[in-house]
């Protein structure tokens, strides 16, 4: 499998001026796909200025565009409920005419965690809601009807028809980097989704990042194994911009290729990379990351 190369288009544009033309420029460029964030607000600098929904910031995209495919990157269950999400899931797959990704996390305890008034959960608690959200998320989109009750996620009765257009369901990219989050994206993943190690973004070095992320390959392999899946018919997204080296590779093209070369090698099929943003993390210079977007595929096919 070629390496291939998506972006990540933050909601933060206002459609009609900005966002419209990004989404279409995304598509332009050749991305295999366009994702976006699903939180309702996120980190400074962003928590205090626009920031729009991911469903229909998605729907708008699938409207203005025809080939790259569109996705969450990731959604949670921080104040999702499994039901709702389904039936809006459904609606989008089929305005896009299948072309959606449900990236899809155990969430965090950034500002989502606590936005519906409730305290923030153990990570105990959120591997366990994870679990049951994403296994009752797979029913309601393959089933078309559903009842089931959980001990955090219920359904009674919910109807999906007529279920998605690409089947049995629009496909889960899952990230996980711990054993049970790995063993959960081998039974329910089309693809699985990493950022690397957390731990080494502020302290670590790039030799460092990139040993974690081959390590990771390799555990997410091994579950996909035990779970009776070829690793190699399971794609490995990664999301880049927290590694240490986060901001080396769009310095360039040559950089860029490195870097993904890099990646690939250790057994990544799909970087993701955000789309420019001034005056924060991803402030790459906007024609260095549209020749990135043009010319790196090709020396890395």
């Amino acid at each position: 499998m070629s390496l291939r190369l998506s972006t990540v288009i933050l909601p933060i544009y206002r459609w009609a001026a900005e966002g419209r033309g990004i989404w279409q420029r995304a598509e332009e460029l050749g991305f295999h796909a366009a994702y976006t964030y699903d939180h309702l607000s996120w980190r400074v600098p962003f928590r205090d200025g626009p920031w729009y929904g991911a469903i229909p910031t998605l729907t708008a995209a699938a409207g203005v565009t025809g080939r790259i495919r569109l996705g969450t990157m990731v959604t949670s269950p921080n104040f999702r409920h499994p039901v709702t999400l389904a039936k809006e899931l459904m609606t989008l797959d089929e305005v896009s005419g299948g072309r959606v990704t449900l990236g899809i996390g155990a969430g965090g305890t950034g500002f989502d965690a606590t936005v519906l008034g409730q305290e923030p959960w153990s990570p105990k608690e959120r591997a366990d809601r994870f679990a049951e959200f994403t296994a009752l998320l797979d029913r309601l989109l393959t089933e078309p009807a559903v009842t089931s009750e959980g001990t955090h996620y219920s359904a009674n009765e919910a109807r999906n028809i007529p279920g998605c257009v690409q089947r049995p369901r629009l496909p889960f990219a899952v990230a996980a980097t711990g054993p049970r989050g790995m063993r959960l994206a081998a039974r329910h993943g089309q693809a699985w989704v990493t950022t690397g190690d957390p731990a080494l973004y502020e302290t670590g070095t790039p030799e460092q990042s990139l040993a974690a992320v081959r390590d990771q390959v390799r555990r997410i392999s091994a579950a996909l194994t035990e779970a009776g899946r070829g690793p190699e018919d399971v794609p490995k997204v990664m999301l880049t911009g927290f590694t240490p080296d986060y901001a080396t590779p769009f310095t360039s093209v040559d950089a860029f290729v490195d870097f993904a070369g890099r990646h690939a090698e250790a057994g990544i099929d799909e970087l993701v990379v955000h789309w420019p943003i001034p005056d924060s993390d991803f402030a790459y210079d906007q024609a260095t990351f549209e020749r990135i977007a043009a010319e790196a595929p090709a020396q890395l096919a």
